[in-house]
């Protein structure tokens, strides 16, 4: 634990949580969370990170910070409102636990039927009831896109190279699956290849995703010319963004390079990148489009 001296609690709950009283960041991996972190500070809002062990691997150090394990509740919240926290974001990469991997303290011990009707659905069901039990304990959700709307993905073609006409067909065609199983709590992500569903992310999420294309068409599995397929992401229908959003960074360009694509399309406003610039970069040395398609009425790009 590094933190400063005690900060001030706030009475206020919910709706009426002062502008002054800190912003809790529940940590997993990636870049995500210190990209957050900053925007909050520098939009002139206290921040404590809650990095959780096993996953968060950002340099935590410099800011104010309390580790947190998997499993204990009760430890989370009462620092939570020891500090004055009242608003809450979830951003990073968590994997989900085996319930023999969690040590639970006797709060959560107390929650147990909970915690294992968490478990038994897909993610959205999980991070929506964990959300739920945030906040009937007194602490708000908000998005990690609230606090730092840049991390959002801006409209239209990024980079160099623009989609062709099969891509549009494989774009168009991977938004309609995706918007078929998002009610199903399945991915958020999945390969199109000449028109057909050639992979669909599952629980071992986008890069090991593309690496299983990448070797089915090694393999001959997948006959198909070389930049052909795009990988499409997009939330899940009635997914609470407040809690998961897709993401994207240089690792799933060169993934989806590896893999032979064409490019990538998402749903723009609906996945978040830490670093655009970054992201255009790897696309345009790799040969490979990047497109943000509208929410709703998009036109072919």
């Amino acid at each position: 634990m590094s933190l400063s001296p005690k900060l001030p609690e706030t009475s206020a709950m919910g709706e009426g949580v002062r502008v002054d009283a800190p912003l809790a960041i529940i940590c997993g991996g990636g870049a995500f969370p210190l990209a957050v972190a900053e925007a909050a500070r520098k939009a002139g809002r206290q921040v404590i990170l809650f990095p959780v062990r096993g996953f968060a691997d950002a340099p935590v150090g410099a800011w104010p910070h309390v580790w947190i394990s998997i499993g204990r509740f009760g430890f989370l919240k009462r620092e939570m409102r020891r500090l004055g926290c009242r608003d809450v974001v979830f951003i990073g990469n968590v994997l989900r636990p085996r319930i023999r991997d969690i040590r639970l303290d006797w709060r959560t011990l107390t929650l147990l039927p909970r915690v294992f009707a968490m478990l038994r659905g897909g993610d959205d069901h999980l991070l929506t009831s964990l959300g739920r039990l945030f906040e009937e304990s007194g602490f708000r959700l908000v998005g990690a896109h609230e606090v730092a709307p840049d991390i959002l993905i801006p409209a239209g073609r990024l980079g160099a190279l623009t989609p062709d006409a099969r891509a549009a067909v494989d774009i168009a065609q991977g938004r309609a699956a995706l918007a078929t199983m998002g009610p199903l709590d399945i991915g958020q992500g999945l390969v199109v290849m000449n028109g057909h569903v050639v992979a669909v992310e599952a629980a071992e999420g986008t890069d090991l995703m593309l690496a299983r294309v990448a070797e089915l068409r090694a393999n001959g599995r997948i006959k198909v010319p070389d930049r052909c397929g795009v990988l499409v992401k997009c939330p899940k229908a009635g997914q609470d963004r407040r809690l998961d959003m897709p993401s994207l960074g240089v690792r799933t360009v060169e993934g989806a390079a590896r893999a032979g694509l064409a490019g990538i399309a998402l749903e723009a406003g609906g996945v978040i990148v830490a670093d655009v610039e970054a992201l255009v970069q790897a696309a345009n040395r790799a040969g490979l489009f990047i497109f943000a398609f509208e929410r709703e009425g998009a036109e072919s790009p």
